[in-house]
């Protein structure tokens, strides 16, 4: 018993969590489904093909535009607007640009394109179905032409139907950029890309000839104020000098040019008075040393002294002449004696003057230095103020200096970019102005009709597996074992499928048709399916068979009989009990009514004898009578159990013809007493909900479920498509039936 509640057969079943691609299955049920598939596949192609023949046919003008990396550099100058790099991302920029709603407004402009009924769906000769929303709006809900809102959604309108038509992208990494309108009139084609890609240089240029401009503009009135600010600044620099003493000639200050001068006088007075110092100094010091003066350096020099001292001299000669000749009183000698004292006495006097006036010179040298001195003390003090203040000088005059840089570069910017107006370039040119083309790009019927076939094999084949997937039926023994985790025990074809000449039947039913052909390969799928019942409990015998389904209408009650007909031919000992309270199919194979039944026999009205019916192929048959009903759950009952006991004692196989498991709970009850319950499933019919809604009844029931068997199957379409099942390869072995 596994988890659900129930009991299933030891047979090997297909683990249905793992879904491999077969190539066989998938081509069965191509097979399966051809008919679907060709549908939808020549629907599909044959829309595509009256969709091609529809069209209108449109025709696409293609101008290139490049962006330009060289330059033609007419100024050595920066634009005021510089050029576009030549990068991807800088490209594929301009592509947008060229896409954009403003570029799109500018061309309905330039070419007056609300005039046009093709654009404009608003016009009263508008065409197409823009036109029709557009009169239908109008029909609904009228606006005045006038209002503000309205004349501007047409206008969006008009170029929302404009960029329809427009494809701009680049040529793989180059810098070319391909401007494509399509329009069902060649020559306006032609027209829209080139006004887009015209327009597009236009608008760089504009937008260079704005930037200059309002460049100009700017740098003329920023050049004015800074002229102004200089001037105030220089003014400012000179008032400051002049209220602080800081005048200046040849790059120095008055102050710094006196002190200058001052310290010449200095350093030339001082040099002076110590001249006259030393002469003065050695004159004393010749003189204390006991000299009479005659060796000193200024009397050496003096033409007064010098002539003393040939005066002297003679005079010396003359004393000595005459003290040879006359004697030491004479009078001529003491009177030139005289003379010559005289004259000693004014060199002395001479000698002392000098001397004198070395002292007076050195006296006048030291007050002189003192006298520069002092002025260049009170020169030195004047210049540190000067110094003071020239602090605050240099920041005016470093304020001045930053307005009147700023002021000369704009300046000399204001002249370049007034010298570049008028001479900017594009940043990109059209290499390849539109063409009128003279053949249309849309429709391509043969794209169209390739694309048109992958598309109705597309959706073929999506049909195909949308149909699959929700396919209700089972038709499989691969299905059976995925789907439902049950052992597939085999199928019983549909009689008229099984043979080729429908006169062969002669209104055979298939119970008759068993004995009237025990060779068929009716009578064979019946044989296959008792053996997979008898052998579906390994080890154990079978000997109750509870025969059921999900659904009225399947095909069990023939099946059962049949398979009892099966059984009786091979020498079985067989019974079928039916146990449809509600329904007795039993008795449509049965020549006339009988009086009891089972419920007879469960009553104790009468025996198992007396109810049992004897068939021709040998089998017995415990009907229920026509007239019999109980409301009574007798199928759950001791007289039940005992019933059953006394059949599997007396018979080799018992085979219950139950009723539905969803439409009656009976089955319910009697499944748990049988040995075996055969769910039986409508080929193709019956949905697996269905089915799995039926065996979830059995849950907790201990019922051994040994399969599914399909019934009332189209042996030859499985033939074509049922791969999965002996009844694939059904042409192979068929030669083998005496159908």
């Amino acid at each position: 018993m596994d988890g659900s509640g129930f009991e299933t057969s030891n047979a090997p079943v297909n683990d249905t969590g793992a879904l491999s691609f077969d190539l066989n299955i998938a081509i069965a049920t191509f097979r399966r489904r051809f008919r679907l598939f060709a549908a939808v596949a020549v629907v599909v192609f044959a829309a595509v093909v009256l969709f091609t023949l529809q069209q209108t046919p449109k025709y696409t003008a293609v101008a290139q535009v490049m962006l330009d990396v060289r330059k033609e550099q007419v100024t050595d100058m920066s634009a005021v607007l510089s050029g576009l790099p030549a990068d991807s991302s800088v490209v594929d920029t301009e592509v947008e640009v060229l896409k954009s709603r403003s570029l799109a407004s500018r061309v309905v402009k330039d070419l007056k394109l609300e005039q046009d009924p093709y654009f404009n769906p608003y016009l009263p000769d508008a065409k197409g179905a823009s036109a029709w929303l557009s009169s239908i709006k109008k029909a609904a809900a009228p606006t005045a032409t006038t209002d503000p809102i309205e004349l501007q959604r047409q206008r969006e309108r008009i170029v929302d139907n404009v960029l329809n038509g427009l494809k701009v992208r680049r040529a793989g990494l180059t810098y070319l950029i391909s401007v494509e309108y399509t329009h069902t009139d060649a020559k306006r084609a032609s027209e829209l890309a080139n006004a887009f890609a015209n327009l597009y240089l236009t608008e760089q240029l504009e937008a260079k000839f704005d930037a200059t401009q309002k460049a100009n503009e700017w740098l003329d009135t920023r050049v004015s104020e800074l002229r102004g600010q200089v001037q105030e600044a220089d003014a400012a620099v000179q008032q400051y000098k002049i209220a602080n003493n800081l005048l200046s000639a040849e790059g120095a200050t008055l102050t710094e040019q006196e002190i200058s001068g001052l310290n010449q006088q200095l350093a030339l007075s001082r040099a002076s008075q110590a001249e006259t110092d030393a002469r003065l100094n050695i004159a004393r010091q010749q003189l204390a040393r006991g000299s009479t003066g005659e060796d000193v350096g200024e009397s050496l020099n003096s033409p007064v002294v010098q002539q003393l001292r040939q005066q002297r001299a003679t005079k010396s000669a003359q004393v000595a002449d005459l003290a040879g000749r006359y004697g030491e009183r004479h009078p001529d000698l003491l009177k030139a004696r005289r003379e010559l004292a005289d004259i000693d006495g004014q060199i002395q006097a001479e000698i002392r003057r000098i001397i004198s006036n070395l002292e007076a010179q050195a006296q006048v040298a030291r007050q002189r230095t003192g006298s520069v001195a002092s002025s260049v003390s009170a020169s030195k003090g004047t210049l540190a103020g000067n110094n003071r203040a020239a602090i605050g000088l240099a920041e005016l005059e470093r304020k001045a200096q930053s307005v009147k840089t700023l002021y000369e570069s704009l300046l000399a910017r204001f002249k370049q970019t007034t010298a570049q107006d008028g001479i900017e370039q594009a940043d990109a040119r059209v290499v390849s102005p539109a063409k009128i083309p003279t053949r249309p790009s849309y429709p391509k019927p043969s794209l169209n009709l390739a694309l048109g076939l992958v598309l109705a094999l597309g959706a073929g084949v999506a049909a195909v597996v949308l149909a699959e997937i929700l396919m209700a039926g089972l038709f499989t023994e691969d299905e059976v074992e995925r789907r439902l985790g049950l052992p597939y025990l085999g199928a019983v074809p549909s009689l008229g499928t099984t043979v080729d000449d429908s006169k062969t039947l002669k209104g055979l039913t298939p119970p008759d048709y068993l004995l009237a052909k025990p060779l068929s390969s009716f009578a064979e799928s019946l044989r296959k399916l008792r053996a997979s019942i008898l052998f579906s409990k390994v080890g154990e015998p079978v000997k109750v068979i509870a025969v059921t389904s999900s659904l009225p209408g399947e095909g069990k009650t023939t099946t059962t009989f049949s398979l009892a007909r099966t059984l009786a031919t091979s020498g079985a000992k067989v019974i079928v009990v039916d146990c449809d309270l509600r329904q007795s199919a039993i008795s449509q194979f049965l020549k006339e009514p009988v009086p009891v039944g089972l419920l007879e026999v469960l009553n104790g009205v009468a025996t198992l004898d007396q109810a049992l019916i004897n068939d021709e192929s040998g089998c017995h048959i415990l009907p229920l009578a026509k007239s019999s009903y109980t409301p009574r759950d007798v199928l759950g009952s001791s007289a039940m159990h005992r019933l059953l006991q006394e059949l599997r004692n007396r018979y080799e196989i018992v085979l219950l013809d139950t009723a539905p498991l969803l439409a009656i709970a009976d089955t319910r009850i009697l499944a748990p007493h049988a040995d075996a319950v055969v769910m039986l499933v409508r080929w193709k019919k019956t949905p697996v909900k269905a089915v799995q809604s039926a065996l979830a009844l059995l849950q907790g029931t201990r019922a051994f479920i040994a399969g599914v068997a399909l019934t009332q199957m189209d042996l030859k379409a499985q033939s074509r498509y049922g791969y999965g099942d002996s009844y694939y390869y059904y042409a192979n072995y068929r030669k083998y039936y005496a159908d």
